[in-house]
Protein backbone atom coordinates (compact mmCIF):
# COMPACT_ATOMS: atom_id res chain seq x y z
CA UNK A 1 0.00 0.00 0.00
CA UNK A 2 2.49 2.52 1.19
CA UNK A 3 4.52 2.14 -2.43
CA UNK A 4 1.19 2.26 -4.14
CA UNK A 5 0.93 5.66 -2.80
CA UNK A 6 4.88 6.30 -3.11
CA UNK A 7 5.02 5.87 -6.37
CA UNK A 8 1.45 8.02 -7.04
CA UNK A 9 3.43 10.82 -5.29
CA UNK A 10 6.59 10.30 -7.42
CA UNK A 11 4.07 10.38 -10.51
CA UNK A 12 2.26 14.16 -9.52
CA UNK A 13 5.36 15.77 -8.68
CA UNK A 14 6.87 14.34 -12.28
CA UNK A 15 3.85 15.40 -14.08
CA UNK A 16 3.75 18.91 -12.23
CA UNK A 17 7.50 19.16 -13.57
CA UNK A 18 6.45 18.49 -16.78
CA UNK A 19 3.17 20.97 -16.74
CA UNK A 20 5.61 23.74 -15.63
CA UNK A 21 8.25 22.91 -17.99
CA UNK A 22 6.07 22.22 -21.21
CA UNK A 23 4.38 26.05 -20.92
CA UNK A 24 7.94 27.58 -21.09
CA UNK A 25 9.03 25.56 -23.46
CA UNK A 26 5.88 26.36 -25.51
CA UNK A 27 6.57 29.90 -24.89
CA UNK A 28 10.02 29.97 -26.05
CA UNK A 29 9.00 27.89 -29.32
CA UNK A 30 6.09 30.77 -30.36
CA UNK A 31 8.65 33.58 -29.42
CA UNK A 32 11.48 32.36 -31.52
CA UNK A 33 9.07 31.34 -34.41
CA UNK A 34 7.29 34.88 -34.39
CA UNK A 35 10.92 36.84 -34.11
CA UNK A 36 12.35 34.45 -37.46
CA UNK A 37 8.88 34.92 -39.03
CA UNK A 38 9.36 38.50 -39.22
CA UNK A 39 13.16 38.47 -39.86
CA UNK A 40 12.25 36.25 -42.73
CA UNK A 41 9.55 38.47 -44.37
CA UNK A 42 11.40 41.90 -43.45
CA UNK A 43 15.03 40.11 -45.46
CA UNK A 44 12.48 38.86 -48.49
CA UNK A 45 10.51 42.19 -48.52
CA UNK A 46 14.10 43.84 -49.18
CA UNK A 47 15.55 41.69 -51.09
CA UNK A 48 13.06 40.98 -53.42
CA UNK A 49 12.70 45.09 -53.70
CA UNK A 50 16.15 45.60 -54.26
CA UNK A 51 16.19 43.33 -57.14
CA UNK A 52 13.12 44.56 -59.02
CA UNK A 53 14.31 48.22 -57.93
CA UNK A 54 17.91 48.07 -59.41
CA UNK A 55 16.38 46.65 -62.90
CA UNK A 56 15.39 49.94 -64.19
CA UNK A 57 19.36 50.76 -64.29
CA UNK A 58 21.25 47.62 -65.48
CA UNK A 59 18.49 46.09 -67.40
CA UNK A 60 16.69 49.62 -69.07
CA UNK A 61 19.48 51.77 -69.16
CA UNK A 62 18.15 54.43 -67.38
CA UNK A 63 20.51 56.89 -65.62
CA UNK A 64 20.28 56.81 -61.84
CA UNK A 65 21.40 60.29 -62.29
CA UNK A 66 19.16 61.75 -63.93
CA UNK A 67 16.24 60.03 -62.53
CA UNK A 68 16.67 61.05 -59.03
CA UNK A 69 17.54 64.84 -60.54
CA UNK A 70 14.81 65.27 -63.56
CA UNK A 71 11.63 66.20 -63.41
CA UNK A 72 10.97 65.30 -66.75
CA UNK A 73 8.55 61.88 -66.45
CA UNK A 74 7.48 60.70 -70.00
CA UNK A 75 7.15 57.29 -69.98
CA UNK A 76 4.99 56.89 -72.87
CA UNK A 77 6.54 59.07 -75.39
CA UNK A 78 8.78 58.33 -78.79
CA UNK A 79 11.87 58.77 -76.03
CA UNK A 80 10.63 57.96 -72.93
CA UNK A 81 12.16 59.52 -69.73
CA UNK A 82 11.90 58.79 -65.89
CA UNK A 83 12.79 61.91 -63.92
CA UNK A 84 10.82 61.32 -60.72
CA UNK A 85 12.13 64.29 -58.41
CA UNK A 86 8.91 65.79 -58.61
CA UNK A 87 7.72 62.46 -57.46
CA UNK A 88 10.45 62.38 -54.58
CA UNK A 89 9.76 66.01 -53.55
CA UNK A 90 6.15 65.48 -53.29
CA UNK A 91 6.14 62.86 -51.10
CA UNK A 92 8.63 64.11 -48.94
CA UNK A 93 6.85 67.42 -48.58
CA UNK A 94 3.49 66.15 -47.79
CA UNK A 95 5.28 63.48 -45.00
CA UNK A 96 7.56 66.81 -43.26
CA UNK A 97 4.83 69.79 -43.58
CA UNK A 98 2.26 66.97 -42.16
CA UNK A 99 4.67 65.97 -39.19
CA UNK A 100 5.40 70.31 -38.46
CA UNK A 101 1.24 70.07 -38.34
CA UNK A 102 0.75 67.19 -36.22
CA UNK A 103 3.22 67.75 -34.00
CA UNK A 104 1.78 69.95 -31.35
CA UNK A 105 -1.71 69.12 -31.67
CA UNK A 106 -0.59 65.38 -31.26
CA UNK A 107 1.76 65.89 -28.17
CA UNK A 108 -0.56 68.70 -26.88
CA UNK A 109 -3.85 65.99 -26.66
CA UNK A 110 -1.46 63.78 -25.18
CA UNK A 111 -0.46 66.18 -22.44
CA UNK A 112 -4.17 67.01 -22.24
CA UNK A 113 -5.22 63.57 -21.38
CA UNK A 114 -2.20 62.21 -19.01
CA UNK A 115 -1.50 65.40 -16.82
CA UNK A 116 -4.11 67.98 -17.51
CA UNK A 117 -7.42 66.19 -17.18
CA UNK A 118 -6.45 62.31 -16.77
CA UNK A 119 -10.10 61.80 -15.35
CA UNK A 120 -12.00 62.93 -17.68
CA UNK A 121 -9.86 64.02 -20.47
CA UNK A 122 -8.92 60.28 -21.70
CA UNK A 123 -12.84 60.12 -21.80
CA UNK A 124 -13.70 62.45 -24.29
CA UNK A 125 -10.95 62.48 -26.12
CA UNK A 126 -9.53 58.20 -26.25
CA UNK A 127 -13.02 57.62 -28.02
CA UNK A 128 -12.63 60.13 -30.75
CA UNK A 129 -8.89 58.12 -31.24
CA UNK A 130 -9.87 55.35 -31.78
CA UNK A 131 -13.05 56.38 -34.09
CA UNK A 132 -10.32 58.43 -36.35
CA UNK A 133 -7.99 55.24 -36.19
CA UNK A 134 -10.53 53.07 -37.18
CA UNK A 135 -11.81 55.07 -40.42
CA UNK A 136 -10.61 53.71 -43.65
CA UNK A 137 -8.21 56.23 -45.94
CA UNK A 138 -10.88 56.50 -48.27
CA UNK A 139 -13.27 57.72 -46.33
CA UNK A 140 -10.26 60.70 -45.59
CA UNK A 141 -9.42 61.26 -49.30
CA UNK A 142 -13.77 60.96 -49.71
CA UNK A 143 -14.28 63.81 -47.30
CA UNK A 144 -11.39 66.02 -48.98
CA UNK A 145 -12.29 65.60 -51.93
CA UNK A 146 -15.64 66.63 -51.33
CA UNK A 147 -15.34 69.18 -48.61
CA UNK A 148 -11.66 69.94 -48.57
CA UNK A 149 -11.13 70.65 -52.16
CA UNK A 150 -14.04 72.73 -52.60
CA UNK A 151 -13.35 75.25 -49.93
CA UNK A 152 -9.47 75.81 -50.85
CA UNK A 153 -10.82 76.29 -54.66
CA UNK A 154 -13.58 78.87 -53.36
CA UNK A 155 -11.69 80.49 -50.76
CA UNK A 156 -8.12 80.35 -51.21
CA UNK A 157 -7.14 79.82 -54.34
CA UNK A 158 -6.53 77.51 -57.00
CA UNK A 159 -7.95 74.11 -58.83
CA UNK A 160 -8.55 73.01 -55.38
CA UNK A 161 -6.66 69.68 -56.11
CA UNK A 162 -3.03 70.76 -54.62
CA UNK A 163 0.02 70.06 -52.05
CA UNK A 164 -1.72 71.61 -49.08
CA UNK A 165 -4.78 69.34 -49.39
CA UNK A 166 -2.94 66.42 -49.74
CA UNK A 167 -1.05 68.09 -46.54
CA UNK A 168 -4.10 68.66 -44.68
CA UNK A 169 -5.82 64.93 -45.50
CA UNK A 170 -2.54 63.46 -44.15
CA UNK A 171 -1.94 65.34 -41.20
CA UNK A 172 -5.62 64.22 -40.09
CA UNK A 173 -5.01 60.55 -40.86
CA UNK A 174 -1.80 60.46 -38.69
CA UNK A 175 -2.65 62.55 -35.93
CA UNK A 176 -4.25 59.67 -33.71
CA UNK A 177 -0.99 57.85 -34.34
CA UNK A 178 0.72 60.53 -32.90
CA UNK A 179 -1.38 61.15 -30.18
CA UNK A 180 -1.41 57.97 -29.21
CA UNK A 181 2.41 57.58 -28.79
CA UNK A 182 2.59 60.00 -27.14
CA UNK A 183 0.07 59.64 -24.64
CA UNK A 184 1.83 56.12 -24.22
CA UNK A 185 5.39 58.11 -23.42
CA UNK A 186 3.50 60.05 -20.76
CA UNK A 187 1.89 57.72 -19.21
CA UNK A 188 5.08 55.15 -19.01
CA UNK A 189 6.92 57.93 -16.79
CA UNK A 190 7.36 57.31 -13.57
CA UNK A 191 5.14 59.10 -11.09
CA UNK A 192 7.76 60.04 -8.88
CA UNK A 193 9.28 62.40 -11.62
CA UNK A 194 5.97 64.64 -10.89
CA UNK A 195 5.73 64.24 -7.13
CA UNK A 196 9.12 65.20 -6.61
CA UNK A 197 8.82 68.13 -9.10
CA UNK A 198 5.35 69.21 -7.47
CA UNK A 199 7.03 69.06 -3.60
CA UNK A 200 9.44 71.52 -4.88
CA UNK A 201 7.42 74.04 -5.32
CA UNK A 202 6.93 73.99 -8.88
CA UNK A 203 3.50 74.24 -10.60
CA UNK A 204 2.00 71.54 -12.83
CA UNK A 205 2.73 73.42 -16.35
CA UNK A 206 6.88 73.89 -15.04
CA UNK A 207 6.63 70.62 -14.25
CA UNK A 208 5.27 69.41 -18.01
CA UNK A 209 7.40 71.58 -19.29
CA UNK A 210 10.66 71.17 -17.68
CA UNK A 211 10.91 67.78 -16.36
CA UNK A 212 8.26 65.65 -17.94
CA UNK A 213 8.62 66.64 -21.19
CA UNK A 214 12.27 66.30 -21.69
CA UNK A 215 12.34 62.99 -19.83
CA UNK A 216 9.58 61.85 -23.04
CA UNK A 217 11.46 63.15 -25.41
CA UNK A 218 12.62 59.59 -27.15
CA UNK A 219 9.03 58.26 -27.17
CA UNK A 220 7.46 62.27 -28.17
CA UNK A 221 10.19 61.67 -31.27
CA UNK A 222 9.74 57.97 -32.01
CA UNK A 223 5.68 59.00 -32.00
CA UNK A 224 5.96 61.74 -34.75
CA UNK A 225 8.81 59.74 -36.96
CA UNK A 226 6.32 56.55 -37.09
CA UNK A 227 3.53 58.94 -37.90
CA UNK A 228 5.68 59.98 -40.73
CA UNK A 229 6.58 56.42 -41.66
CA UNK A 230 2.78 56.47 -41.77
CA UNK A 231 1.74 59.62 -44.26
CA UNK A 232 5.25 58.63 -46.61
CA UNK A 233 3.43 55.61 -47.19
CA UNK A 234 0.01 56.72 -47.64
CA UNK A 235 -1.15 56.64 -51.31
CA UNK A 236 -5.73 56.28 -51.79
CA UNK A 237 -6.25 58.92 -49.55
CA UNK A 238 -3.61 61.71 -51.01
CA UNK A 239 -4.15 60.54 -54.70
CA UNK A 240 -7.81 61.51 -54.36
CA UNK A 241 -7.08 65.32 -53.57
CA UNK A 242 -3.61 66.29 -54.37
CA UNK A 243 -3.84 66.81 -58.45
CA UNK A 244 -1.33 63.93 -59.53
CA UNK A 245 0.52 66.04 -61.68
CA UNK A 246 4.04 65.04 -62.98
CA UNK A 247 5.07 69.09 -62.60
CA UNK A 248 7.32 70.26 -59.57
CA UNK A 249 4.97 72.05 -57.79
CA UNK A 250 6.18 75.85 -56.96
CA UNK A 251 3.84 76.53 -53.89
CA UNK A 252 0.88 74.94 -51.55
CA UNK A 253 -1.94 75.37 -54.20
CA UNK A 254 -0.70 73.60 -57.13
CA UNK A 255 -1.55 69.69 -57.86
CA UNK A 256 1.41 67.76 -57.20
CA UNK A 257 2.25 63.82 -56.99
CA UNK A 258 3.90 61.27 -54.44
CA UNK A 259 5.89 58.32 -55.20
CA UNK A 260 3.01 56.23 -53.67
CA UNK A 261 0.15 57.91 -56.21
CA UNK A 262 2.24 57.49 -59.03
CA UNK A 263 2.90 53.49 -58.56
CA UNK A 264 -0.95 52.83 -58.05
CA UNK A 265 -2.00 54.53 -60.99
CA UNK A 266 -0.04 53.11 -63.14
CA UNK A 267 1.27 49.85 -62.16
CA UNK A 268 -1.52 48.29 -63.89
CA UNK A 269 -1.44 49.99 -66.97
CA UNK A 270 2.59 48.54 -67.00
CA UNK A 271 3.85 45.05 -68.57
CA UNK A 272 5.90 42.79 -66.10
CA UNK A 273 10.10 44.08 -66.56
CA UNK A 274 9.41 46.67 -68.98
CA UNK A 275 11.27 49.95 -68.63
CA UNK A 276 8.19 51.75 -66.63
CA UNK A 277 7.61 48.97 -64.59
CA UNK A 278 10.87 48.67 -63.57
CA UNK A 279 10.90 52.06 -62.58
CA UNK A 280 7.99 51.73 -60.50
CA UNK A 281 9.44 48.82 -58.17
CA UNK A 282 12.32 51.72 -58.06
CA UNK A 283 10.06 54.26 -56.79
CA UNK A 284 8.79 51.81 -54.37
CA UNK A 285 12.71 50.51 -53.00
CA UNK A 286 13.19 54.20 -52.39
CA UNK A 287 9.62 53.86 -50.02
CA UNK A 288 11.51 51.49 -48.41
CA UNK A 289 14.74 52.93 -47.89
CA UNK A 290 13.15 56.19 -46.41
CA UNK A 291 11.31 53.87 -44.01
CA UNK A 292 14.92 52.72 -42.93
CA UNK A 293 15.95 55.37 -42.70
CA UNK A 294 13.12 56.73 -40.27
CA UNK A 295 13.62 54.26 -38.26
CA UNK A 296 16.92 54.84 -38.03
CA UNK A 297 16.13 58.20 -37.26
CA UNK A 298 14.26 57.10 -34.31
CA UNK A 299 17.36 54.48 -32.48
CA UNK A 300 19.50 57.66 -33.22
CA UNK A 301 17.74 60.02 -31.65
CA UNK A 302 16.67 58.05 -28.71
CA UNK A 303 20.24 57.19 -28.35
CA UNK A 304 21.53 60.83 -27.94
CA UNK A 305 18.84 61.11 -25.37
CA UNK A 306 20.01 58.28 -23.35
CA UNK A 307 23.47 59.75 -23.10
Amino acid sequence: MQTTEKASERLIRKNKKLSLKNPERNGKVIVYSAAFVTILATLAVTIFLTQQGLQSFYMSGINPLEFLTSTNWNPSGSNPSYGALAFIFGSLSVTVLSALIVAPFGIGAAIFMTEIAPSWGKKILQPVIEILVGIPSVVYGYLGLTVLVPFIRDHIGGSGYSLMAGVIVVSLMILPTVTTLSADAFNRLPNGLRSSSLALGATRWQTVRRVLLPTAMPGLLTAIILGMARAIGEALAIQMVIGNTTILPSSLLDPAATMTTIITLNMGHTTFNSAENNVLWTLGLLLLILSYGLVMLVRFLAARRKF
